[in-house]
């Protein structure tokens, strides 16, 4: 698709209640740990990345993956994966993007605002979140 078409949106991932001391990433296009950081004291951590998106809406950009003709995530490296060779984790959380609201998406672009996407950075067990995490998604 012609990247006149697309536009380009501010994506903000923020870890809600991360294990302290795990090291959690994004993913780069290449599979690789992208912005590593970890939680001190189990202050919330922030990633911020742009994507393009599409009439339709069809997402793209290097953090963005997908999986079948509609489903697209972005994925959250965590542990070892997130670069740190010492933990004992190694996971990813998976975050879907595909099911944004289109009038969420519409204002973003509009207002040049950033979508934020709210995850729980610790499972049920206490240990780091992984697989596919549920999101909460709002306009900042």
């Amino acid at each position: 698709m012609a990247r006149e078409t697309q536009s380009e949106l501010r994506m903000r991932i923020v870890i809600e209640r991360p294990v302290v001391g795990v090291m959690h990433s994004l993913q780069d296009k290449d599979g690789h740990p992208l912005d590593p950081k970890r939680s001190a004291a189990g202050e919330p951590l922030a990633f911020d990345f742009a994507i393009r998106v599409a009439p339709g809406p069809r997402f793209f950009g290097d953090q963005v993956r997908r999986e079948g003709p509609q489903r697209r995530f972005v994925y959250v490296r965590v542990g070892e994966l997130a670069g740190d060779p010492a933990s004992p984790w190694s996971r990813r959380m998976k975050l879907d993007i595909h099911d944004i609201d289109p009038d969420l998406l519409d204002r973003a672009v509009a207002d040049g605002g950033t979508i934020e996407l709210t995850v729980d950075g610790t499972g049920k067990d206490g240990t780091p979140a992984c697989a596919t995490i549920p999101v909460a998604k709002r306009l900042r």
